[in-house]
């Protein structure tokens, strides 16, 4: 009986521990929301189709960097969904994990990892992922990495390549 509300309190700890939002989720979806709202009246943020030409306004500036430009790509097919809980007041927060729900695809756009002024030392902090990302934002292809260590290591070779976030 002691070993089952054992068990009981992990998986209750492990759920809980998991239900903890990676605070990079949606990230770019997050700031565009932001920036559309910042950019209209707060009369109009309660309707529905000037949120509509909103979101094309927003979406038609060229100096966008790629990363939002790529939510507006996905976001400018589906503006009618995305203005209809936009013109009740939810958070950016909550805006992108709904339309996420039917686009997984919105959330999976992250702004770079800042790597300028990095140590080795705080590389080894980053996720073999962040440094995958990294080394794709510069354009590398690290074949046969296997090991963090070797991530790191192709991370600090190509540091000279490191520039700004467009394509």
């Amino acid at each position: 009986m002691r070993a089952l509300s054992i068990l009981s309190a992990a998986v209750l700890l492990a759920s809980s521990v998991n239900a903890g939002s990676d605070p990079r989720d949606c990230e770019v979806c997050m700031k565009v929301m932001t920036d559309i709202r910042d950019s209209m009246p707060k009369p109009d943020q309660k309707e529905k189709p000037k949120i509509e030409s909103a979101i094309g306004a927003h979406c038609a500036n060229e100096s966008l960097p790629a990363r939002e430009k790529k939510i507006c790509y996905y976001i400018d097919p589906i503006k009618r969904d995305v203005a209809q809980p936009f013109s009740l007041g939810m958070t950016a927060d909550r805006l992108c994990k709904r339309i996420n729900k039917n686009n997984p695809e919105i959330c999976g756009v992250k702004f770079p990892v800042k790597t300028e002024n990095l140590e080795p030392k705080d590389l080894t902090k980053l996720r073999v992922k962040q440094l995958k990302s990294i080394l794709l934002d510069r354009g590398v292809e690290c074949k046969g990495c296997v090991e963090k260590e070797e991530f790191i290591k192709k991370v600090q070779e190509t540091e000279h390549l490191a520039g700004s976030d467009e394509f």
